[in-house]
């Protein structure tokens, strides 16, 4: 394809209007017309990046986290999403996992893959913690209140919904399904991937993220 760049702006405006129940089809909101951002092998480049969120929520340990202090200098996927997702979460995490085992072990060391619940309720520390750890010990889980995390996630146009009971008894969590990676020269998020990357994408990005370019 084609190498182009995109303004984030657009992105916000396509991004916030598409939000995945994971795994509840009939529940989704409306889709936004996402033809406009142009894409580059599996990433979205933006030429406009988000500034990383400012967010200060607690991690699975029950200790503060302040996003913005804790990773910078990094390089940083940050993903929003929630532990009883059947499907879109728990895929995306396992994707960047598998991706990340192919990695140099400093490497591995250097990359921080934060995952923020956007149901903050049902994800305490402890039960987030034990879910990432099946994914990789080393991701990083965070929660707190729902308006924080909502605020900090529109932040890089992510849109997501708080958590609504279905008749049947199950909570939905509508949410955003873009993972953004930031640069660990600038600490801004030039590149958006999809919940359709496969790790064979992430295996071939996240040299090139790692080292703050652009695949």
């Amino acid at each position: 394809m084609r190498k182009k760049t995109v303004l984030a702006a657009a992105f916000v405006a396509a991004a916030a209007l598409t939000l995945s129940a994971c795994g509840d089809d009939t529940a989704k909101g409306p889709v936004a017309d996402v033809s406009a951002p142009a894409k580059t092998k599996a990433a979205t480049v933006l030429d406009q990046p988000f500034t990383k969120p400012d967010l200060v929520l607690t991690d699975t340990h029950g200790k503060k986290y302040d996003l913005r202090e804790q990773t910078k200098g990094k390089p940083t996927l940050i993903y929003f999403g929630y532990t009883n997702c059947p499907d879109v979460c728990p895929l995306i995490m396992s994707n960047i996992a598998i991706a990340k085992k192919s990695l140099p072990k400093a490497d591995q060391d250097d990359l921080r893959v934060v995952f923020v619940t956007t149901d903050p309720e049902r994800d305490t520390p402890s039960s987030l913690g034990a879910w990432l750890k099946a994914q990789d010990p080393s991701f990083i889980g965070l929660t707190g209140d729902f308006p924080t995390i909502q605020a900090g996630a529109r932040q890089i146009g992510i849109g997501i919904d708080a958590p609504k009971k279905e008749k049947d008894g199950t909570v939905v969590s509508m949410h955003g399904s873009q993972v953004v990676a930031f640069s660990p020269k600038t600490d801004k998020g030039y590149l958006i991937y999809s919940e359709d990357t496969s790790p064979d994408d992430y295996t071939k990005d996240l040299p090139k993220i790692i080292k703050g370019e652009n695949p």
